[in-house]
């Protein structure tokens, strides 16, 4: 009987760090500096999920924990529903803090990747961000919308890395964020 619950703390552990790798080719941005990416990041394209389905005007707003990490709030607008859902986790460096790999929880113990694998490291304007396997990408940037440059460039790196660009979801961004 002791053995059956080690293997199975082992096999949730294993499932659980599993979660926290990246696909095949997607690397993270280093040179990373935290304390720029902290703020308000808009959704401007994902790849669908049920976390999300049916969500629009969807941001993320980033900031400093007590204990170091990083406090992630995450909103949108149902549309079915017709109010603001919001999400509240919690997320932390992987590797170091100038290695663009987190891993990030809105339940428990449970942690996810999130690898922003580009980033404008000028100004910190737009990230493209993957987690732990083809199926979560993202495109973030500071405002609402971003030019046909960026969503080519982003269409082009997600394609060349493998993941489903034909399902690509582009966010409508056109409901006020902070009304509620």
């Amino acid at each position: 009987m002791r053995q059956i619950k080690w293997l199975i703390l082992l096999a949730a552990f294993l499932s659980l760090s599993g979660c926290l790798g990246m696909p095949d080719g997607v690397e993270p941005v280093g040179d990373f500096e935290a304390e720029r990416y902290l703020g308000r990041w808009y959704e401007i394209a994902r790849l669908d999920h049920s976390f999300e389905r049916g969500l629009e005007s969807v941001n993320a707003t980033y900031s400093v924990r007590d204990d170091g990490g990083i406090k992630v709030v995450n909103r949108g607008f149902d549309t079915e529903d017709g109010e603001w859902r919001e999400a509240v986790g919690k997320a932390y460096f992987v590797e170091d803090d100038s290695i663009a790999h987190l891993k990030v929880s809105f339940f428990g113990p449970f942690y996810g990747s999130y690898v922003v694998f580009d980033l404008d490291k000028n100004d910190y304007e737009t990230a493209f961000l993957s987690g732990y396997n083809h199926s979560y990408l993202w495109l973030l940037a500071r405002s609402p919308s971003v030019d046909d440059a960026v969503k080519d460039d982003f269409v082009r790196q997600a394609e060349a890395l493998g993941f489903a660009i034909d399902d690509l979801v582009w966010v409508d961004q056109s409901r006020d964020a902070d009304s509620q």
